[in-house]
């Protein structure tokens, strides 16, 4: 299964409720900020893994920002992972990360891939 991102600013996904969580609401402001986010998509992946309902452990971010210019994916990963640093000590488990320029995402298709079902952490 793939998600399909249409053109505009934001695409919000959630997968549980309506309503966007602490976390999430943090995840997507520091990334806007931080970033100057093109587009952005904050996924809440909880639901996929055994946490509780309305868990806000797991996440997938598709970032879009000028300031991945010239820079490597890793550093863009490590860029994300740098702006969310807190939030990873302190209880997202998981982050996904789709992190692309401008030119990038409008020369691709917006299609990103779903994230695999949960194994149980250790590959069963």
């Amino acid at each position: 299964m793939s998600i399909i991102l249409r053109p505009g600013i934001f695409n919000i996904h959630r997968s549980m409720s309506s309503m966007a969580g602490v976390v999430e609401s943090t995840i997507r402001s520091k990334l806007l900020s931080t970033l100057d986010a093109k587009h952005l998509d904050v996924i809440n992946e909880s639901y996929m893994h055994n946490v509780p309902k309305g868990a806000e452990t797991h996440f997938k971010v598709v970032v879009v920002s000028d300031k991945f210019d010239g820079l490597p994916l890793i550093k863009r990963h490590r860029l994300v992972n740098d702006i969310l640093k807190e939030e990873l000590q302190t209880g997202v488990h998981a982050l996904s990360i789709v992190a692309k320029t401008p030119q990038q995402w409008e020369s691709s298709d917006k299609v990103i891939e779903s994230s695999p079902n949960c194994k149980g952490g250790f590959g069963k």
